[in-house]
């Protein structure tokens, strides 16, 4: 009887599948021979794979683009990047590329904006939704945005005193959203978000603060977001639904009013399971707006998306090697890997998420229930399920060619992880970042692959610290 870790996956699951293959007893990802980059750059390393990006913008644009037809849709769909999930510059450049507008949280994203702007990469017509409980910088920039003609730059309020920063600062007509605070799951810690106004108090405060001053500026989004993400269960319909009947109330006494921001919160595949039906979701949101404004016959709204896991997450992976094996008992067998799970995946660590594990090589071998283990000093830092199982499974380090280290990869690790660990900081036990490898198409068309970023180096710490 085989007993190969290509047998255990293939029974499991369907295989392969989009974004991965075996050839030659290796791991392909999106068509990359990882074997070959590890050949080359050695482990630990991050591999970000630009065109997915892309690829995921337009998979969303497209689907909203069949929703809109499917029900005949009469508004807008304006696909916005949340620029949280990931700062960097080749990843915020290539979704300009495809064409999206951006949302920002905090007072230096609108730095990356004048600094975009300056390199020709965006222009002033594109949509910038501020989010966030705003601080006095952050304020401060985004009236300078609309002061110097960004006439798409929308402050998401807050809260009821944001806007009296707006009225004494900003010179020009501007456009106004407000965000909803939006009810939680009853297993979260808290009833209520910390974000956004009351639904019960928004048409009091746009009657009070906002109406009257059209010249001046103009209430035109309703935003949501919900931290739970877009799930096809009674709490998001519900929570969706309380936006769109407000939209529709608000929308009979505020004819400026267009948008509803409906956020982010696409899962993306952390499993081999994954099943997600998009296009299903998005019919549903769609048509669910429509049926809305048709019963109270309103205008139907543009709609936004603040997709940023999804645009990001799964162009990334992470890469080590097992340095060793370890039995610590009768039942635990660890494989000790050349970095860490709290400093490089710091959401394994702080609030248990899965990704994608899969071996680069030695499918061949036979596989055996293990955990793997971080080289800090940390007990915390270790790694011992998946998405779907309670358990990790791998090959053995014997077999084919037993002298080989045995590669892992993490894939779909594109947001949010390096935002949380500190790129380039101090790492726990002093742990080095790990070199970081893009891979993109030159001005040829063809794929290349370079170093964004050695290994962080000791004298890059000691420096941090006050010792050089």
């Amino acid at each position: 009887m085989s007993n190969t870790y290509t047998d255990l996956v293939k029974q499991t699951f369907y295989f392969p599948q989009e974004g991965f293959e075996i050839h030659d007893n290796n791991l392909f990802f999106n068509g990359l021979d990882l074997r070959a980059l590890i050949d080359k750059y050695g482990t630990p390393l991050k591999l970000t794979y630009l065109p997915k990006i892309g690829m995921q913008i337009k998979k969303a644009k497209d689907m909203f683009k069949t929703a809109f037809k499917k029900h005949k849709y009469e508004g807008r769909y304006f696909y916005c990047y949340c620029t949280k999930s990931s700062h960097f510059s080749f990843v915020v450049e290539e979704a300009l590329n495809n064409e999206v507008h951006l949302e920002t949280s905090y007072a230096y994203d609108i730095e990356i904006i004048n600094k975009l702007y300056s390199k020709r990469k965006l222009n002033k017509d594109i949509y910038i939704i501020c989010n966030g409980f705003k601080q006095k910088p952050y304020t401060q920039r985004i009236s300078k945005l609309l002061n110097t003609g960004f006439r798409n730059t929308i402050p998401i309020l807050d809260n009821k005193e944001e806007l009296e920063f707006y009225k004494r600062s900003v010179k020009v007509p501007f456009k106004l959203g407000i965000r909803v605070a939006a009810e939680e799951e009853p297993n979260f810690p808290f009833y209520t978000s910390r974000l956004g106004f009351r639904a019960k108090d928004i048409l009091e405060f746009y009657v009070d603060q906002i109406e009257g001053y059209e010249e001046k500026f103009q209430l035109k989004m309703l935003h949501i977001f919900l931290n739970k993400g877009v799930k096809d269960d009674i709490y998001y319909w519900s929570e969706l639904n309380k936006v769109i009947n407000l939209y529709c109330q608000l929308k009979k006494i505020c004819p400026e009013l267009d948008s509803i921001n409906i956020g982010g919160g696409f899962p993306i595949k952390h499993s081999l399971g994954f099943d997600y039906d998009y296009q299903f979701m998005i019919n549903e949101i769609v048509g669910n707006i429509k049926k809305a404004c048709k019963k109270a016959k309103v205008q139907m709204p543009n709609i936004y998306t603040e997709f940023g896991s999804f645009t990001v997450g799964e162009s990334m992976a992470h890469i080590y090697s097992v340095m060793a094996q370890k039995m610590q008992n009768d039942r635990e067998i660890w494989y000790m890997i050349d970095s860490s799970f709290i400093t490089t995946l710091p959401d394994t660590w702080g609030i248990g998420e899965r990704f994608l594990l899969l071996p680069v090589n030695k499918w061949n071998n036979e596989y055996q229930r293990v955990v793997l283990g971080g080289i800090t000093c940390d007990s915390h830092d270790y790694y011992d399920s998946e998405e779907h199982i309670n358990e990790v499974f791998l090959p053995k380090l014997n077999g084919e060619n037993p002298k080989e280290p045995l590669y892992l990869g993490f894939f779909h690790t594109g947001a949010y992880q390096d935002q949380i660990s500190g790129w380039g900081g101090i790492k726990h036990c002093m742990i080095p970042s790990p070199k970081h490898i893009i891979v993109g198409y030159d001005k040829n068309g063809k794929l290349q692959d370079w170093v964004y970023a050695k290994e962080q180096s000791a004298q890059s710490m000691l420096k941090l610290l006050g010792y050089l």
